[in-house]
């Protein structure tokens, strides 16, 4: 089955997608590694993207969904899309990429949390640059102030952790993704998980009930 985890900037979508990756098998498809593994090989559409980006324009959806309907052509089932679709005019890209490959999406699961919730776990994170791995100034404090756990590396801060940019993409969220919701609601798809004050293995088994 493929799905789609739906939500906003900081909740725990990476978290929940490994967990997945792990115990389902899934495997990712994420627009961020399509377009590092197009630019680094130089395709033609890594090409044109760069362009844009060198620009600090928007990539548009046609090179987008090019990269995305090239991957699904050795990969079409058991997907988690992670950063895809965003738009309602990507989803029904999508759906008729896959409708062309006899696939579909089978759930798309809305990870709800309120926006004070996100605001406050992400001004309060804290990042591994070199493993990735996250941490918060008060809920999920590393061993050593400052120091990751797992390899000793100096702990950071995001710039798009500021207030005012995480305020930014909150409001970006609400205006382009959240009309997905509607989108998948009225095909019968989204199942709504609530995350408010949820432990990571509550929001897992949440999900997991519907597979």
């Amino acid at each position: 089955m493929n799905i789609i985890l739906l939500c906003s900037t900081g909740s725990r979508k990476g978290i929940m997608s490994e967990l997945l990756i792990e115990k389902k098998q899934l495997i990712q498809l994420s627009t961020g590694d399509l377009f590092r593994h197009n630019i680094s090989n130089k395709t033609e559409l890594g090409v044109e993207a760069q362009k844009y980006m060198n620009e600090g324009k928007y990539v548009p959806d046609s090179i987008t969904n090019g990269m995305v309907e090239d991957f699904l052509k050795s990969n079409n089932d058991n997907l988690i899309f992670d950063g895809f679709p965003r738009t309602e005019n990507q989803a029904l890209a999508l759906d008729e990429m896959l409708k062309k490959l006899d696939s579909e999406i089978g759930k798309v699961f809305l990870l709800d949390v309120d926006d004070k919730i996100l605001f406050d776990r992400l001004t309060g994170r804290l990042i591994c640059p070199k493993c990735k791995r996250s941490y918060h100034k008060q809920t999920r404090k590393p061993k050593v102030e400052w120091v990751c756990d797992f390899d000793e590396t100096e702990l950071i801060t995001r710039a798009d952790d500021a207030p005012e940019k995480i305020s930014t993409r909150i409001e970006e969220y609400q205006s382009l993704t959240a009309p997905l919701i509607q989108f998948y609601e009225k095909q019968d798809k989204l199942v709504k998980i609530d995350c408010n004050n949820k432990t990571i293995d509550e929001m897992y088994k949440q999900i997991e009930k519907e597979f």
